[in-house]
């Protein structure tokens, strides 16, 4: 996990272009709103990276706490909305201190990859103390093992041609061969999940689990679970 947080801590083109940034987290942050249960709840972005959409997504909620491990992304995050009086930027170990039934919705989207099962079975009971009975968790993003970079490269290829960014996806993917975060996740590995894996995973930290589609985001190849705790 250190490596990963370090990769994205600094510098990085995991985006093809700025048109592309936005039009990801524009996409992250209509996708998660569904989710919201309500106007006065207290909705936790756990891992959320720069989450360009997060005033779109605070408006639909009473409070929202966003988290990342990096250091320079919570620095961004915290001078771009330091003038939002519902969002508030948090580490995780901050996160960890607050007290139980802190939250009515916990989204954990495009993390648990990064993350061994260890750590995440972790995280989910450490979340179902801090959810309110009846708050819920969303995994999402989540990749399953037959999902190759390959499939991922065909997603974003079709996210361009539909959003009008076709060259510099090309462009961007060619540059990506070379890149840090290929030869992390060459190194690394990412975590994998068949669908049973996952609900077994969430329904053995006592939560009600349950598949949502479509997924959250652009690759429709991921998986994302919704899981209330009772």
């Amino acid at each position: 996990m250190a490596d990963w947080i370090s990769f994205w801590n600094g510098e990085n083109a995991i985006y093809v272009n700025e048109r592309h940034r936005q039009v990801h987290y524009a996409r992250i942050a209509a996708d998660l709103a569904r989710f919201v249960p309500g106007p006065r709840a207290r909705v936790l972005d756990f891992g959320c990276g720069d989450a360009l959409g997060a005033e779109a997504m605070a408006r639909r909620c009473g409070l929202l706490v966003l988290s990342d491990a990096a250091p320079a992304v919570r620095a961004r995050l915290a001078e771009r909305f330091a003038r939002v009086p519902n969002i508030c930027v948090r580490s995780p170990e901050e996160v960890e201190a607050l007290p139980p039934e802190s939250f009515d919705l916990i989204v954990c989207n495009s993390v648990a990859q990064y993350l061994t099962r260890e750590a995440l079975s972790a995280l989910l009971c450490r979340w179902r103390v801090q959810l309110a009975p009846g708050g819920s968790i969303l995994v999402a993003d989540v990749i399953p093992p037959h999902v190759s970079a390959v499939v991922d490269a065909g997603a974003l290829l079709g996210l361009a041609i539909r959003e009008k960014f076709l060259p510099a996806a090309l462009t961007g993917l060619a540059r990506m061969y070379f890149s840090p975060y290929r030869r992390l996740r060459g190194e690394l590995g990412l975590t994998t999940y068949e669908e049973s894996e996952m609900r077994a995973l969430l329904e053995g930290a006592g939560f009600v689990a349950r598949r949502v589609q479509p997924n959250v985001g652009h690759n429709q190849q991921r998986m994302a679970f919704q899981a209330f705790r009772p």
